[in-house]
């Protein structure tokens, strides 16, 4: 993505936790292109070294193998930095159920872990990665930031407890936060191997196979699909946001609409038919719906577009057919 227009300072160096991981990655690369300093802080739990193997050769980029449950790498890493991303994390639902004492280690120790290194560092300011899982069960449909329910699952959990520490770390040491609450992101390096593989993903590569995917419930669950670039213009003007109501606060981080998982695969398999006739054919399976999963998400992108000026360019559409066609030219 072509962050230039979003008038991000080439001058400023910029610290991207979990750099090695889909997100993080891609948020790399593209303030690296800007001509932007980043330093990338990854223990490489979920990412991978493939994912920013080709930025290691550039002398604006620095990687440091490190955890954030280790204070002294958090520490070293927010060193000399003017803004944190802060992108590390367990994801996934079901790992958090599975196991929630490392999902806690890592999404909360961690997370404190970095907001103490951060204001140490004097970081003008800690952008970090929240979750739509925040809203639990509430019924409000769009979700709106300041209306939120009980959590469904660890993982949610942790991520609101992140909110919860960043406000306090702002009124109490002065600090500049924001939480960017992510709904279902995609797009291109996003692993479609493991046991936590996300839907999109997943789905691509039982179809490139010709392998019947398995849709969870009745397939009527619908999510807002975000694609990579609309998060990474957020998290850009996370950082160059000059409104003084901008900061301090969490967003939603999405387009604005929802695809039923029916759908969604219909447009995969379309899309992946264009190169592959047969995929068209492929029947799908369906099998329980998992624990903790909420039906439905829609988000709210009001507030965003008010006080930060987002304006997300990617639909789901113009979204999947970006990332069906990155999945198809290095997944084969």
């Amino acid at each position: 993505m072509d962050i230039k227009n979003l008038s991000l300072n080439p001058n400023y160096n910029i610290l991207v936790t979990g750099g090695a991981g889909f997100i993080g990655s891609n948020l790399c690369e593209a303030i690296l292109k800007n001509g932007n300093s980043v330093r990338c802080l990854d223990n490489y739990a979920t990412g991978k070294p493939e994912n920013i193997a080709p930025l290691l050769e550039n002398p604006s980029f620095e990687f440091i193998e490190g955890d954030i449950r280790n204070a002294e790498d958090c520490l070293k890493a927010c060193k000399g930095m003017d803004y944190v991303l802060h992108q590390a994390a367990l994801g996934s639902v079901p790992r958090s159920i599975n196991d929630p004492f490392t999902s806690n280690e890592v999404n909360v120790s961690g997370f404190l872990n970095m907001l103490i290194a951060a204001r140490d560092a004097g970081v003008k300011r800690f952008v970090y990665a929240a979750s739509s899982s925040t809203y639990g069960d509430s019924k409000n449909m769009p979700k709106v930031e300041d209306i939120i329910g009980k959590p469904l699952s660890p993982y949610a959990i942790t991520k609101y407890v992140n909110e919860l520490y960043a406000d306090v770390f702002a009124k109490t040491y002065g600090m500049e936060t924001i939480g960017l609450r992510y709904f279902n992101v995609f797009g291109r390096k996003q692993d479609p191997n493991g046991a936590y593989a996300a839907v999109i993903p997943k789905f691509v590569m039982h179809l490139m196979k010709h392998e019947s995917p398995t849709i969870n419930g009745d397939g009527s669950f619908s999510r807002d699909f975000t694609y990579i670039d609309n998060v990474i213009e957020m998290n850009v003007r996370s950082i160059t946001g000059k409104n003084p109501d901008a900061v301090n606060t969490v967003y939603n981080v999405a387009y604005g609409e929802r695809t039923s998982l029916n759908e969604l695969v219909e447009l995969l398999k379309e899309y992946l038919g264009e190169y592959d006739s047969k995929i068209s054919n492929v029947e799908i399976v369906y099998g329980p719906e998992r624990k903790g999963d909420v039906p439905h998400s829609l988000a709210s992108i009001d507030k965003a577009k008010s006080l930060l000026g987002y304006s997300p360019s990617y639909d789901i559409k113009r979204g999947l057919k970006q990332a069906v066609d990155w999945y198809w030219k290095n997944l084969q």
